[in-house]
């Protein structure tokens, strides 16, 4: 498996001049690549400059880090390649973090897997010791248990079996039960398990919380489906506020029953 590269400027400025020569017969082109000429080399810049702190979104998935994502894009910050991120995950469950500290100079925030994956904010504040930490919540363990479960019958169009797992083609076939197998050992007769899913989500939360005790300045506790939400973000990354609340992003219907039959595992 290749492990992720840093950039590489050099590939980039042939790109550009390649594309430069071509430009030239076409005006628009020319002007779009002269654009990119001089954006490119700020982007890295942006990304790679102490001045601009990386910012984790550590919560579990399906505690609204989606609607966090599109509040950055639409304050202009950098955001991580997710797909990319999560093809790193066979590093993660080796425990060896490099290759996702050499993935962390692509941009300048990064969520969902492997960070919303317990120990990974440990290692990523060891390898940026000046970085910004946010973890979002729900309003209690059952409305995120709801929230998995109506997302995944959404995703397989059933309460989802090993077999789905298996067969689905996200990041590649059977990453989800890969991912499901290395996190979760000696559950396979018992997949879909509300404990154990409760559990893991609490003991996330709670250990991320006293990580940074000693440094509240780093951590941001956040709902983003409540009130303020929006501007305390806005006050802990140091920006005026664009809009008064968060953008609201792949919601699911999240007060149905959770019977056994309706169970699903959230890697």
């Amino acid at each position: 498996m290749e492990e992720a590269k840093p950039v590489d400027n050099r590939s980039l400025a042939i790109t550009l001049s390649r594309r430069r020569d071509a430009a030239d017969k076409f005006p628009e082109m020319k002007k779009l690549t002269n654009k990119l000429s001089r954006a490119i080399p700020k982007a890295i810049e942006y990304c790679l400059s102490p001045r601009n702190p990386k910012i984790f979104c550590v919560g579990r998935n399906r505690t609204g880090t989606t609607s966090l994502t599109r509040a950055f894009l639409d304050q202009g910050f950098f955001v991580g390649n997710q797909r990319k991120a999560e093809r790193l995950a066979p590093f993660y469950h080796q425990r060896n973090f490099e290759p996702i500290v050499r993935y962390c100079r692509s941009a300048r925030v990064f969520q969902d897997v492997p960070f919303s994956w317990p120990e990974t904010y440990r290692e990523m504040d060891r390898a940026f010791p000046d970085e910004k930490f946010i973890l979002t919540i729900r309003d209690d363990p059952e409305q995120w248990y709801r929230s998995v479960i109506n997302f995944s019958i959404k995703r397989y169009g059933r309460f989802p079996e090993t077999v789905d797992l298996n067969n689905d083609p996200y990041v590649w076939r059977g990453w989800s039960w890969e991912n499901f197998q290395a996190r979760f050992p000696g559950h396979a007769d018992d997949l879909f398990n509300k404990d154990l899913m409760l559990s893991e989500y609490l003991k996330h939360n709670q250990h991320v919380i006293e990580y940074f005790q000693e440094q509240p300045d780093k951590l941001l506790v956040i709902n983003v489906a409540e009130k303020m939400a929006y501007g305390r973000l806005c006050d802990f990354l140091g920006v005026p506020p664009r809009q008064n609340s968060f953008p609201w992003e792949n919601k699911t219907y999240e007060s149905g029953p959770t019977s056994r039959q309706q169970q699903v595992m959230l890697i």
